[in-house]
């Protein structure tokens, strides 16, 4: 499964894709999800990546983390041993990990029958996933990958690649479990940018470029598949790079008005939206500074 010495630069784990805080100071960066939620909305972005406003757990991403957490160490095992019934039977231990990390998440079920009701759920996305793949059959290179590079100019592009495979060959294939529904067609933009944006990173990075991106939709059993080229990286930079001129534009001039959507149905921001009668909170002072590295006009 290695490739070749004088190869293209090994993916590996997590270990070497990134720095630690204490290794070097936090810079301004971007991710798949926060290009999104500017796109999605510029206020939303704020709350999130400028003021980082928390939000209540919601059972859907619960389940989602758990459902990860679960197919990470399940790899961990013999591959003779990587079962659904194992699977189903660490759900209980992560899961006790999940509320150890995030107690946010502690208030999801107050009673045995919830909980049980909650993590029969993980394990009927669990199911769906072995229809889809065979861990027996794997040896993933990464796992949780965080990946990161420093676009010139611009941000530090960075996220968690959720597992990457490397072919005897050499090809690698990047890899995400989604744990909802596949999206009608002609919504898989969002998807779809995620993926190449990591695909671009690791390309960047790595200097190979993915053969394959593959979701998995654990909840409908889904799987959309692409190969990305050379021609759709530079595409891609040239989104990101415009997209984050977009975000330092609107943190120069302190405009991050609301994009109302249908999507606003399911923000946790509501009742602090202009849109929905609600007063934005001041700016934490020095966050826009922190967050995308410029500083906010006077009259912003």
């Amino acid at each position: 499964m290695d490739p070749p010495t004088d190869g293209p630069a090994p993916v590996t784990g997590a270990s070497d894709a990134v720095g630690t805080a204490a290794e070097e100071p936090r810079v301004p960066g971007l991710s798949p999800s926060r290009a999104n939620d500017y796109l999605q909305c510029p206020l939303l972005f704020r709350f999130r990546a400028v003021d980082r406003l928390p939000e209540p757990a919601s059972p859907a991403a619960a389940r989602g983390t758990l459902v990860h957490a679960v197919l990470e160490k399940l790899f961990d095992l013999p591959a003779a041993e990587r079962t659904l019934e194992a699977a189903c039977a660490a759900l209980p231990e992560r899961w006790a990990e999940v509320l150890e990390q995030d107690p946010r998440c502690v208030d999801l079920h107050t009673t045995d029958a919830e909980r049980e009701e909650f993590l029969a759920g993980a394990e009927r996305l669990l199911a769906t996933w072995f229809t889809l793949e065979d861990p027996t059959r794997l040896e993933p290179r990464a796992r949780e990958l965080q990946v990161r590079h420093d676009l010139d100019g611009g941000p530090r592009l960075r996220g968690v690649v959720d597992r990457v495979d490397v072919a005897p060959n050499g090809w690698v294939r990047v890899v995400d479990y989604k744990t909802g529904r596949s999206p009608r067609a002609g919504y898989e933009s969002s998807a779809l940018f995620q993926m190449r944006f990591y695909a671009y990173v690791v390309w960047r990075t790595r200097g190979v470029l993915p053969k394959r991106l593959q979701l998995a939709y654990l909840g409908d059993g889904v799987v959309v598949s692409h190969e990305p080229t050379e021609s759709e990286m530079h595409t891609l930079e040239a989104r990101v790079r415009s997209i984050w001129a977009g975000i330092e534009d609107t943190a120069r001039s302190g405009d991050w008005r609301p994009r109302p959507s249908r999507l606003c149905d399911w923000c946790s921001f509501r009742d602090r939206c202009p849109s929905f009668g609600g007063t934005p909170p001041p700016v934490p002072e020095g966050a826009v500074e922190r967050a995308i590295g410029v500083t906010p006009s006077p009259a912003g």
